[in-house]
């Protein structure tokens, strides 16, 4: 499955954060080019929005109430796909932003970015892998990981966000080389700051130097931005979808 004509026909794939913002509009990218979608995310009405967001855009979806940072949710992702013939693609979308100085940072609100954002798709992709390889050995499989422009440019009052961005970064960058030659692809996207309902959750905005663009212009952004990258000697070729 190649990631510049991205056609998911007959395709299944998973979406986390899948309810509003980036992963909403995800979904709707991928339902128009034929994919059949897990939507996963915490809350039932956003989900079932959003696939009939999809269904009206010719996709077909699937609905999995599940919040990621309680024990055994990737248990329960894995069951829920196990009787599924493939996973061709899997997007860690789900995310958690607070800003602030780190001193006045809680140490709840430190755990539940690390959690969420790095801790849950690590575990999730590390146990979907298997899936996905077998996907890419006939046809390719995609993992694509959603950072921030954060984890390329540190911000202040933003230090576990990027640590965590950062991370989930650096995984995906390890492991796009460690499958190198089984068909399995893995994108790291990099936005800005996005105008989407989790950035205004954050405790800051433009004040503190971080303005907001529309959803819909990050995706454009995105879209033209998915390109192969030279990353070296012995190392293939890799793949980054940047928007900044």
């Amino acid at each position: 499955m190649g990631l510049n004509n991205l056609d998911l026909t007959n395709r299944r794939g998973i979406i986390t954060g899948a309810g509003q913002g980036i992963g909403r509009a995800l979904a709707l990218e991928f339902g128009r080019r034929g994919g059949h979608l897990l939507l996963v995310g915490r809350q039932l009405a956003t989900l079932t929005e959003t696939a009939r967001l999809v269904a009206f855009e010719g996709g077909t979806t699937e609905i999995l109430v599940e919040d990621l940072t309680r024990g055994g949710a990737v248990e329960r992702i894995k069951q829920t796909v196990a009787s599924r013939s493939a996973v061709d693609l899997l997007v860690n979308n789900a995310g958690n932003v607070r800003a602030g100085r780190l001193e006045m940072t809680s140490d709840a609100d430190v755990h539940s970015m690390i959690d969420l954002n790095l801790t849950a798709p690590i575990l999730l992709t590390k146990t979907l892998l298997p899936t996905l390889r077998q996907s890419g050995k006939g046809r390719g499989s995609i993992i694509l990981n959603v950072s921030s422009g954060i984890a390329l440019v540190g911000m202040p009052f933003y230090a576990v966000y990027a640590a965590t961005k950062s991370g989930i970064a650096q995984f995906g960058e390890a492991l796009r080389r460690e499958l190198i030659g089984m068909g399995v692809h893995v994108a790291t996207v990099y936005p800005g700051a996005t105008d989407t309902a989790m950035m205004t959750s954050q405790n800051a905005g433009d004040e503190l130097g971080w303005g907001r663009r529309s959803l819909g212009a990050w995706v454009g952004k995105a879209h033209l931005g998915l390109m192969p990258r030279n990353t070296g000697p012995g190392l293939g070729v890799g793949w980054a979808l940047m928007a900044r």
